[in-house]
């Protein structure tokens, strides 16, 4: 069975920094887009970053220039890392991925979520 855990949420200053990770595990054949959500309480989830297989990546308009996503493949991974955060940055981050199994189609899949809280 296909997963993706996160990891590296927590508690941070504004200003500060933190690494978030999903690494996806199961019997994986590809993995195409990989992309980082968030949600904070009360509002919907929006996108954050993406990065596709070839390694072209977005960002929302909000974290452009303060947040990195980049994949590592020898772990099946997706990495976040957020520098200069500020409070409207809290949220619940969820990390997406599209993957092909031994069925030869790819599924959407969701993290299970890690919190982020930024705070003084």
């Amino acid at each position: 069975q296909v997963q993706l855990v996160e990891s590296g949420g927590g508690l941070v200053q504004p200003g500060g920094s933190l690494r978030l990770s999903c690494a996806a595990s199961g019997n994986i054949v590809n993995i195409n887009t990989m992309e980082w959500y968030r949600q904070a309480p009360g509002k919907k989830r929006d996108l954050v970053a993406t990065i596709s297989s070839g390694g072209i990546t977005n960002y929302a308009d909000s974290v452009s220039g303060r947040f990195t996503i980049s994949r590592d493949g020898a772990k099946n991974a997706v990495i976040l890392q957020m520098n200069s955060l500020k409070p409207e940055d809290a949220a619940v981050y969820y990390c997406y991925a599209e993957i092909m199994g031994r069925a030869g189609i790819y599924y959407n899949y969701w993290g299970q979520g890690t919190q982020v809280t930024v705070s003084s």
